[in-house]
């Protein structure tokens, strides 16, 4: 489903795109992964990995600290989808490790808070209830189920080949990066000032770090947990650089059960999937109305920005009932996405035709018709494997022709101007 907002007065643009991605688990970032893929190849004039600025929130940080790493869809799906990437070796079983130092560090509390009951039951037995009982003891219960230390050094390790970087400060655009203070609840933006020097895989294991399944992050003594649990997309953010057009993608929305019936897809009622599917509803649609008001507010207070947002449609039962850590369905998640993007473009194109135009873009026709496209099909042969020299060259060479294509553009803009 393609949400537009088009700014209502036609200000010339400066091209200047930002690119805010949210969270939604490992599945959740393979259905954005599919939605950026039909983006990158059908739109010719939106470099992906050339943004003036990104936002990532929990799995959405995985894929927007790529990007702006310069790592492009095709690399991105070659490491997390069909693992034939040579240098970055992606393991989905990384993301479900357990804790077993946290179990540990748990455990050995356990001598401590039973001296401290007996404690205080032989002196204050009125107070030993079983509230306190639960309160005392709920301390063994660990913070995590999952430990996210592994996804922290693969990310370390990718950031740190051919060119890349794990420094915000190298990073050619700003990349922003938001997790929350468990202690006091405030968002930090990994990136911002004062934040930039904190490595950007530590920053991604930080925004990922859901509550329940991953312990907290600690960074400067503070502990990290997700960014969506202020804000779904933190997509402000962005606006706040100056940005002309916003792009955003939430993977997380509420299924309607009666639309779905109607196609015969859906059970009677979502009440008989249990608890697990009134869950899954409940936080889909909380996620969602974060995202709904933030944008409507935005379309006042930043009235000459353009804004997309692509979101699952409201009947899609492939994205509400796979589990979003089954990585198994990865593949199939991401091909779907691909495919529901493609065809909302087709669907809305005479209104997004005119608002790409403004911003130098246009529809690749060849790519767009094609209904039997899918996100694997224009994948090139593996490169030869650059050494790090060659990687900058590379990209020092695509800076400039980057520039070329912008300077190009701003004097037919000015031409236009003129006559």
């Amino acid at each position: 489903m393609l949400q537009i907002q088009a700014a209502p007065r036609r200000l010339p643009s400066t091209a200047r795109v930002g690119l805010a991605i949210a969270g939604g688990g490992p599945i959740g970032g393979m259905y954005e992964l599919g939605a950026l893929r039909a983006l990158e190849e059908a739109i010719e004039g939106l470099d992906l990995t050339n943004l003036s600025v990104y936002v990532g929130v929990s799995s959405g940080a995985f894929l927007a600290a790529g990007l702006g790493n310069r790592m492009d869809t095709a690399t991105m799906t070659r490491i997390f989808i069909t693992g034939d990437r040579e240098d970055a070796g992606f393991h989905p079983e990384m993301f479900v490790r357990p804790a077993f130092w946290e179990y540990t560090r748990r455990a050995a509390a356990l001598p401590r808070l039973i001296f401290r009951w007996w404690r205080d039951l032989i002196l204050d037995p009125g107070n030993a209830n079983v509230n306190a009982f639960l309160a005392r003891f709920g301390a063994l219960v660990p913070s995590g189920v999952f430990d996210n230390e592994a996804i922290e050094q693969f990310l370390a390790d990718a950031f740190t080949q051919h060119g890349r970087t794990n420094d915000f400060r190298e990073l050619r655009r700003r990349l922003f990066i938001v997790a929350v203070d468990l202690d006091n609840g405030e968002a930090v933006r990994f990136g911002d000032q004062g934040w930039d020097d904190i490595p950007i895989s530590r920053a991604v294991q930080a925004s990922s770090a859901l509550p329940g399944l991953y312990p907290p992050v600690e960074i400067r003594n503070r502990q990290f947990v997700d960014g969506a649990l202020r804000r779904t997309m933190h997509a402000s953010i962005a606006l706040e650089q100056g940005v002309d057009l916003l792009i955003g993608i939430n993977p997380m929305v509420p299924f309607d059960a009666s639309l779905a019936r109607a196609q015969g897809k859906a059970p009677e009622s979502l009440v008989e999937g249990g608890l697990p599917v009134v869950l899954s509803q409940t936080f889909r649609t909380l996620l969602q109305s974060r995202v709904q008001v933030g944008m409507a507010k935005y379309a006042h207070q930043y009235k000459d920005v353009d804004q997309l947002l692509l979101e699952p449609n409201p009947d899609d039962s492939e994205m509400f009932f796979t589990s979003v850590f089954s990585y198994k369905s990865r593949r199939r998640v991401c091909n779907h996405a691909y495919r529901a993007t493609m065809e909302d473009l087709r669907r809305r194109r005479s209104e997004l035709e005119p608002m790409l135009a403004r911003h130098g873009m246009r529809f690749r026709d060849e790519i767009l018709e094609d209904p039997e496209r899918g996100a694997f099909d224009s994948l090139e042969p593996q490169r030869r494997r650059h050494t790090r020299t060659t990687a900058r060259l590379r990209r020092a060479l695509d800076d400039v022709e980057a520039l070329v294509k912008s300077r190009r553009m701003l004097q037919r803009k000015m031409r236009r101007h003129r006559g």
